[in-house]
């Protein structure tokens, strides 16, 4: 019987529009190093993890095998695929290159260097209550429902979180539940909103502020302050 796998996907196909740079914002270098060796580093060095899938866009495949994977000799990655137009196809193109021995999947983006071990491995041992965990911390502002600019309703501050990755699913079922959402045309802004769509309840594990996506020349700046920081 072959021995059952943690595997991460890590999903780093943008193009990153917002940053406004001269290369995707996954490979702007932070300390002498690239966002994306930051975040690959990350599940690396976890012990929890077993194998790596990374997806990035077609025309930095190369790029990214020779700049990135071998440079920083990462050994666990195993594919280097080419992702999709959108995110949620990105992720289904890395979940289905991932072996047949895969029994759990973390599913990462790229530009999010600042995670910790500790994290990784609370949300692999959490995901075996219910097939689904995520990182979130408290909204530190109050959330506005808004529908056509005028407030619908507002939200108890102590309901409203911020989600974060990685999120930690069962392999087969985040898997079914991609390919199910591909079919029926449906659209998520994260990958447990497809867990929570078919009925799969996802369960939160206390993230920290830290685990910033670097999306804007902003977010740019505060990363550097929180490597400064660590």
């Amino acid at each position: 019987m072959k021995t059952r796998k943690n595997l991460a996907v890590i999903v780093a196909a943008g193009s990153g529009k917002r940053m406004i740079a001269e290369k995707p914002k996954q490979f702007l270098e932070i300390g002498g190093k690239p966002v994306l060796a930051m975040t690959i580093e990350c599940f690396d060095k976890a012990s929890v993890v077993d194998e790596i899938v990374l997806v990035v866009a077609e025309e930095y495949l190369a790029y990214v095998s020779q700049s990135i994977v071998n440079r920083f000799g990462f050994e666990k990655i195993v594919k280097i695929i080419a992702g999709g137009k959108t995110r949620q196809e990105s992720v289904l193109a890395g979940l289905t290159a991932c072996p047949t021995t895969t029994a759990t999947v973390a599913i990462h983006d790229g530009v999010r260097p600042f995670i910790k071990s500790s994290l990784i491995e609370k949300l692999f041992d959490s995901v075996k209550a219910t097939g689904a965990a995520i990182p979130a911390v408290l909204a530190k502002e109050t959330i506005k429902i808004v529908k056509k600019n005028l407030i619908v309703s507002t939200l108890p501050r102590e309901q409203g979180y911020l989600a974060q990755t990685p999120q930690v699913f069962d392999y087969a079922g985040i898997l079914k539940f991609h390919k199910k959402a591909a079919r029926e045309k449906f659209v998520a802004t994260d990958d447990s909103m497809l867990a929570e769509r078919y009925s799969m309840k996802v369960m939160i594990v206390s993230g920290y502020y830290d685990n910033i996506k670097i999306t804007t020349p902003e977010d740019l700046i505060l990363a550097k302050e929180i490597v400064r920081r660590w």
